[in-house]
């Protein structure tokens, strides 16, 4: 069953418009695939609801012409392997791998011997980019849930296109606000005046108090109380942002900062034992991997430049990191995974409901 997106039921995140799939994948060249493994019966202590999720930053290879790219982090309970050369050269060189907490050595190990599979050379020096959130919750993380052909077949599907949301890839056995969470995607388009980019966000989402949930300002949480899982746990939450936006490394640490701000607006407070880790990469400009010299475009920012661009291009990373979050819950399903964990979805009807009584949404 396809489940409803935010604008679908009439939600609008912001006064930005999206591109056409409000998707990371439009920013151009864009590549996401999943893997979704899922074994054992409902109310089996060793059931296991996982998975792996890749992202590329275009339709080559990375580690030949690396892009721009920063990290932040909002709370560092978690774990990013491949930040520290991110931070030192500002540069991204490999596919963005996202997986479950207890199984970030397993997907690096692999993303390593894949890479090398594809490229030798570039298999020795390479250090992929992975990061993770818990979903032991609904999934034993204990006794090899994952192989390497798992994150072979994410790596090998990354396409263009639509992103599928919800309970697939790594967002398989992740929790929202208590209700069932999971991967989400958003875009936002600036004017032609600002550029025109295009900013794409990719989320993980695996956080939040049910108390605490905003959706387009309105309390939703405080009033659906019900559907509530036996155990509630801190987990933490992934935001990819993609810009075609010429954009330099301090440049994109300041958009990284700004999705962050995204979660807020949703009700997160980045929790004491919860990791929200933030990424974001330019595709505008390939730096050449090997001896050269060039002379990147960049977009012009500072008190002098005017920086309207940087602006709004800090604005639809907001809008694009609040709705990414959203269409996570809503388009997952309600899971029942180990010992009989259950994270239910969403109810959609109910959100609407409330965002009807807030003014918010008129039903048509």
């Amino acid at each position: 069953m396809t489940r409803p997106r935010s604008r679908d039921l009439g939600i609008r995140i912001g006064t930005g418009e999206p591109g056409p799939l409000n998707a990371i994948t439009d920013v151009a060249g864009i590549r996401v695939g999943h893997r979704t493994v899922r074994r054992g019966e409902d109310g089996d202590p060793l059931a296991v609801r996982t998975g792996v999720t890749a992202l590329f930053p275009h339709g080559g290879h990375p580690w030949h012409e690396p892009v721009y790219a920063a990290t932040h982090i909002l709370n560092g309970y978690g774990e990013m392997i491949g930040i520290n050369t991110i931070r030192e050269w500002g540069i991204l060189e490999s596919p963005i791998v996202l997986c479950s907490s207890m199984l970030i050595g397993r997907a690096y190990d692999a993303a390593v011997r894949w890479i090398a599979s594809h490229d030798g050379d570039a298999g020795a020096s390479v250090m992929p980019f992975v990061t993770e959130c818990d979903d032991s919750g609904l999934s034993d993380v204990l006794h090899d849930p994952i192989a390497d052909e798992d994150v072979w077949a994410a790596l090998d599907a990354a396409a263009p296109g639509p992103v599928a949301e919800g309970c697939v890839g790594s967002g398989t056995g992740m929790q929202c606000f208590d209700f069932k969470g999971g991967i989400g995607t958003a875009s936002r388009v600036l004017g032609d005046e600002l550029g025109g980019y295009t900013v794409g966000i990719l989320t993980m989402t695996n956080h939040g108090d049910r108390e605490h949930l905003l959706v387009d300002g309105v309390r939703v949480g405080e009033a659906i109380t019900d559907l509530m899982p036996v155990e509630h746990t801190e987990g933490s939450c992934i935001v990819v942002v993609a810009t075609d936006a010429p954009l330099l490394p301090h440049q994109l640490r300041r958009v990284a900062e700004r999705a962050g701000m995204g979660l807020a607006r949703g009700g997160s407070h980045a929790s004491n034992t919860s990791g929200e880790q933030l990424v974001a990469f330019s595709t505008a400009n390939r730096v050449p991997a090997r001896g050269a010299t060039y002379a990147p475009t960049v977009v012009a920012d500072g008190a002098r430049s005017g920086g309207r661009t940087m602006s709004a291009i800090f604005r639809a990373t907001v809008e694009a990191s609040e709705e990414a979050v959203l269409n996570a819950m809503l388009a997952a399903e309600t899971t029942v995974g180990r010992s009989g964990n259950t994270l239910y979805a969403m109810p959609a009807d109910r959100v609407v409901q409330e965002l009807e009584r807030a003014g918010r949404v008129t039903r048509s």
